[in-house]
């Protein structure tokens, strides 16, 4: 259910199923074998065309669930999932997949976030595009500025540069013959984003896209702009000098605050990375315990992702699609439709 969506935005069926089939399982050799349509159906919040100002239900049912594959998983906690921890937060757990923690839970982020981008592109033109960055310890060459949608959808594995996309499809491929799985990086940019979003102190602009990105299952780490990395530059190397284009818009000569800064928007663009690990779930044999303390080897069954980054693209970018919304929508209660 998707509440606060203004009124009279065109909203079609196809455009929230365009980005569920991105984010479908059985779309690729590198992806799970489950095969789930991922149809969605809009139940409320929609008539001719148009959103209602109403909440808005999307239902999109599953058809190839396996539950009595997980049988074997009743008494044991895997390795790097949530067993252990859901049983000790709830005293009881759904052994039958991954239960709440399942990342098919995803499917109603990646519906809403499809809503959430009609909104942003009819209102302000924000376009918000990601693509798989790194598998493993392979790094794309790719300039976010430049790279468009037909280049990420391009390849199975989601990343623009063809040839550092070959690799990381071999080495998935390799991951998955051996029972293995691997992690890597999503990088997502969002442009024409104006200044002016975001707050000052506790909602941030990049504390709520963090917050977004790490409630994603697998993800990992978090950073915008320069990250990590930009601990490692001088003040005078890292600071973005403003200029004055053209038009009389105030810029930024470089971009290494990744287009936040004090929590708000400066109107360039907004740069963000996710990491994700590799998949928990993997047929290699591993040693861990069962509920009553003993240990147990576990070669988990199952249909399960040798790396989630080419599934993950669509999610990381509903996210960013969904607090970008909200905080566009909370600058133009504050200063008007004009902003």
């Amino acid at each position: 259910v998707i509440d606060g969506c203004p009124s009279r935005l065109p909203l079609s069926l196809e455009d929230i199923q365009r980005d569920l089939d991105r984010r479908r399982p059985g779309q690729s050799r590198i992806t799970t074998p489950r095969d789930e349509p991922d149809q969605a159906e809009i139940l409320s919040g929609v008539f001719e065309g148009q959103t209602l100002g109403s909440p808005i239900a999307v239902v999109v049912r599953n058809t190839d669930a396996r539950p009595e594959a997980y049988a074997n998983l009743k008494d044991t906690y895997r390795p790097s999932h949530a067993d252990y921890t859901y049983e000790a937060k709830y005293g009881i757990r759904n052994w039958q997949g991954g239960g709440r923690a399942s990342a098919r839970e995803t499917v109603g982020r990646v519906a809403a976030g499809a809503i959430a981008r009609k909104l942003l592109d009819a209102v302000a033109q924000i376009e918000v595009l990601a693509y798989v960055r790194r598998v493993h310890a392979i790094e794309a060459e790719i300039d976010p500025s430049r790279v468009t949608l037909a280049e990420v959808e391009a390849t199975i594995v989601r990343c623009p540069d063809a040839a550092a996309a070959e690799t990381m499809i071999a080495r998935i491929d390799e991951a998955r013959r051996a029972g293995d799985s691997l992690g890597g990086v999503v990088e997502c940019v969002c442009r024409n984003v104006p200044p002016g979003l975001g707050e000052p102190v506790f909602d941030k602009l990049e504390a709520d896209l963090a917050r977004a990105m790490l409630s994603l299952p697998a993800s990992k780490g978090f950073e915008i702009g320069s990250g990590f990395a930009g601990t490692l530059l001088t003040g005078s190397q890292h600071n973005d000098p403003f200029t004055v284009d053209a038009s009389g818009r105030v810029r930024t000569v470089s971009n290494r605050s990744g287009g936040v800064q004090g929590g708000i928007s400066n109107g360039e663009d907004i740069i963000v990375r996710v990491a994700f690990k590799p998949t928990a779930t993997i047929s290699l044999a591993q040693q861990t315990v069962d509920r009553s303390g003993q240990p147990v080897t576990l070669e988990a069954r199952g249909r399960h992702d040798p790396c989630v980054l080419p599934r993950a693209v669509p999610m990381v970018e509903a996210m960013a699609c969904l607090v970008l919304a909200d905080h566009l929508l909370r600058q133009r209660a504050v200063a008007g439709r004009g902003a």
